[in-house]
């Protein structure tokens, strides 16, 4: 784990600077507009690091992930003179950003003490690791990766907004009305994943509760439904979301390959390794959980050896 966290803090400088050589420079309103929404991002970087320190809730990035990216990209957009392609990109962020919201809110993350309420229940297993239960250790791991590492992430795979801004044509076409119909339809599957995982660990906790037979959820993970095509079907979409979010960037500039990949890249990176984490306490915890990976691929349907 702590291999990867090393590799992931990494690529998060590495692939922005090789990224930003990539394509047509940045113009001169550009750079005044990620000037201006990067000292934003700064400030929310100290505000999750102070607050989960003060707090020991380490969950304060996890409860703006899908809070900030709507305030980044209407910011750009109307310091970029409120475009078309820009507002309708903006309005997709508004959608993508609500849906998860609510997902995260009606499992107790949000509360009037606002920084309080759920935890990743991950950040309690990996502070019980050799290494990680040093308080200095996770005071650094907190700074550079909670904190930093997944605000920078946040902001980097909303920058493809900003290519927009690269040239003169900003009115819409097919191609934009394309994305945005594939953007919602992930949406709508991603709700429907995380919808499917709320209703059967809400069933399996009230069979518990009741002490009732729990049945077929007394294998502990749902498996059924989008999980029963890929292990992680609400991941899978939000990784797709972002690299169609990516091309709106290249329809704007002409170019396939341009500066602001960097955050879809960075995000199927982190995917992978967080995945990696999540798999390895659900197979330790649940006797089934290693037939079922065997069984179904991680992300890509039906693509075998996709582990």
């Amino acid at each position: 784990m702590l291999i990867t966290i090393i590799l992931l803090i990494f690529t998060v400088i590495v692939v922005p600077f090789v990224s930003f050589y990539f394509g047509t420079p940045l113009n001169e309103l550009q750079q005044h507009v990620l000037c201006g929404v990067s000292m934003i991002v700064a400030g929310v970087i100290a505000y999750c690091f102070v607050i989960g320190e003060l707090s020991k809730n380490n969950s304060q990035v996890d409860k703006l992930w899908s809070v900030v990216p709507i305030g980044y990209v209407w910011y750009m957009t109307i310091e970029g003179g409120l475009n078309e392609r820009m507002v309708l990109m903006a309005i997709l962020v508004t959608i993508w950003g609500s849906r998860l919201t609510f997902n995260f809110a009606r499992r107790g993350a949000y509360t009037w003490r606002f920084w309080a309420g759920e935890e990743d229940y991950r950040w309690e297993i990996l502070r019980k690791r050799p290494g990680f239960n040093n308080r200095f250790v996770w005071m650094i791991f907190n700074l550079l990766f909670i904190s930093a590492y997944q605000n920078v992430l946040i902001f980097l795979f909303t920058l493809p907004i900003l290519s927009s801004l690269a040239n003169d044509t900003s009115a819409l076409g097919l191609a934009d009305y394309a994305l945005a119909a594939v953007f919602v339809a992930f949406v709508v599957i991603e709700f429907i994943a995380d919808q499917q995982q709320f209703d059967f660990q809400t069933e399996k906790h009230r069979r518990l509760k009741a002490g009732l037979p729990l049945e077929h959820y007394e294998k502990g993970f749902v498996s059924t439904g989008l999980w029963s095509i890929v292990r992680h079907p609400n991941y899978a979409c939000e990784q797709a979301i972002w690299v169609v979010f990516y091309f709106f960037s290249v329809v704007a500039t002409g170019e396939w390959l341009n500066w602001s990949v960097a955050g879809c890249v960075l995000l199927i990176i982190l995917f992978k390794g967080s995945s990696d984490f999540s798999e390895d306490i659900s197979a330790g915890k649940y006797p089934e959980y290693p037939e079922y990976q065997r069984r179904v691929p991680r992300f890509i349907p039906f693509l075998k050896g996709n582990k």
